[in-house]
């Protein structure tokens, strides 16, 4: 007898979504917070996305810097909705492969793009490499006080 496993379809990323809106959302609710906007940009399609979702919530060390200094948004790229005019604002950030990350300060200006091959350890991500990468583009990191 032959069972078939059936694969559950990752539901992170929302084609349907409209991702200017939630951008400018994060950006306000960034703003009351006093944090940076961290968006994820990929696809349901990535298994490397799908990875760093379940990484992410896997390990509180992760989990806890992410939210203790960012706005999180997934923002989609597939062939329902690649979101180019939002790409195109943020400088193409495409161009690293997926996912790629890319923080916004509190006025919705890109100040960093990363690519996410750098946080990789072996076959999976790099809680150090991670936490170090959010603590490094936090809101509270680029305060000028921090440096006088």
């Amino acid at each position: 007898m032959f069972v078939s496993a059936q694969k559950e379809k990752a539901t992170i990323y929302h084609p349907d979504a409209d991702a200017k809106a939630e951008v400018n959302e994060a950006i306000k609710k960034a703003t009351a917070e006093n944090k940076h906007v961290l968006l994820m940009l990929g696809g349901n399609w990535c298994r490397w996305c799908i990875m760093f979702d379940k990484f992410q919530h896997a390990n509180a060390s992760v989990d806890s810097a992410l939210q203790a200094n960012y706005i999180f948004q997934h923002v989609n790229y597939s062939k329902e909705n690649k979101n180019l005019d939002l790409l195109a604002q943020l400088e193409f950030p495409q161009r690293f492969g997926y996912p790629v990350f890319i923080v916004l300060n509190q006025k919705g200006e890109r100040i960093h793009t990363q690519n996410s091959a750098y946080l990789e350890e072996g076959e999976g991500y790099s809680a150090k490499k991670v936490i170090e990468f959010l603590d490094q583009w936090s809101a509270k990191a680029l305060k000028t006080e921090n440096y006088k």
